[in-house]
């Protein structure tokens, strides 16, 4: 099966029939808990906590919904020796990670998602330069049936014209006066269906989400790990997308998009309060029982790797060799660490954070 309805060009020419009434009133629940995550995302006192523990969230979920598969113990793992033996899985969740973080300091500064930050993003991901798809034979198949349920636009012009059109919808907002989280899921089906890279359409898309977010001001930091919405049901998700390309329906699957803002928000709500307050005690009780070592750079670091080490702690704290040994042996003494061994070389468990993460993981 073929797509039987042409890509549209943006902005739709009745874009305003797309506000249903269901369609806003999810709208407006969707912008409610995006303002209470963004204010919540303040209370932390240095963001490269959030930046560094929930986009690997983020990570892992999305490539989750590619069929990549690792633990938070790999991921971990594979943080503190990012030089040893390579687990593939989790190497390629460190790079979406890595996509998504340089694609936030892009986006950042002017609110402007361009084609070439899409390009960069990609290659991350993927490690090459591809670019854009230029040669025929792209086809999605149904992974349980091999049947061809899609075949998107095959002639590099028009993957190149739908691509240029694409950014200029996600960054002007004066063709459109649709609400941004309407626009949002046009833009990530949009993207989906242009299919515009050989491989990484999906990670690029689903990280085009959370900094268009960032883009329109809904959110200061990438926080909003959308993606675990998408891996709880990935047929549903795969479907929805479908079924637009099918019938040419949208409201089914703008409301489905937004039914995942307004869970995943919650969910990020409820996950940065417990990070607070496991930063609160962690804080009272280093201040009370070793006041001679405390420092915000050390809170930091407890809670930028949930697993960490020597030289995270030397690099963080400008201290020496001797004196993080020193740091790290009292933490692991009076309880705020676990220390482990591997290889030759020791590492250091914050135990509350990783069980908020990983509550049901053993490490």
């Amino acid at each position: 099966m073929t797509n039987a309805i042409p890509l549209p060009r943006f902005p739709l020419p009745n874009e305003t029939a797309l506000e249903t009434h269901a369609v806003l009133k999810m709208a407006t629940q969707a912008h409610r808990y995006l303002a209470e995550l963004k204010g919540v995302s303040a209370t932390i006192p240095n963001e490269n906590i959030l930046i560094s523990t929930l986009t690997l969230q983020e990570a892992k979920d999305s490539s989750a919904v590619e069929n990549i598969i690792t633990t938070q113990d790999e991921l971990y793992r594979a943080e503190l020796h990012s030089d040893g033996p390579p687990n593939l899985a989790s190497k390629e969740v460190q790079d979406y990670a890595s996509a998504l973080r340089q694609g936030f300091s892009l986006v950042r500064p002017h609110g402007l998602i361009r084609l070439q930050d899409i390009l960069d993003i990609q290659c991350t991901l993927e490690k090459n330069r591809a670019g854009l798809r230029k040669v025929p034979g792209t086809g999605l198949l149904n992974a349980a049936t091999g049947e061809m349920v899609y075949t998107p636009p095959q002639d590099a012009q028009e993957v190149e014209q739908l691509m240029h059109n694409l950014v200029d919808y996600i960054n002007d907002a004066q063709p459109s006066n649709l609400d941004p989280l309407i626009k949002m899921a046009l833009i990530h089906h949009q993207f989906e269906s242009i299919h515009p890279f050989y491989d990484g359409n999906g990670r690029t898309g689903r990280i085009i989400n959370i900094l268009y977010l960032v883009a329109q001001g809904l959110l200061d930091l990438p926080v909003l790990y959308l993606s675990r919405y998408f891996i709880r049901d990935k047929g549903a998700y795969y479907a929805q997308l479908q079924a637009v390309r099918d019938s040419g329906h949208w409201e089914p699957w703008i409301l489905y998009m937004l039914e995942g803002v307004v869970q995943t928000a919650q969910e990020t709500i409820r996950l940065i309060g417990e990070i607070k307050r496991l930063m609160q005690a962690c804080k009272h009780g280093i201040r009370e029982q070793l006041p001679k070592i405390y420092s915000q750079e050390l809170l930091n670091n407890l809670f930028s790797h949930p697993y960490t080490k020597i030289e995270f702690m030397m690099n963080d704290l400008q201290v020496s060799r001797i004196t993080a040994t020193k740091y790290l042996d009292q933490l692991v003494e009076h309880g705020y660490l676990h220390k482990r061994r591997i290889g030759r070389s020791n590492y250091y468990i914050n135990h509350p954070l990783f069980e908020l993460f990983a509550p049901n993981e053993r490490h």
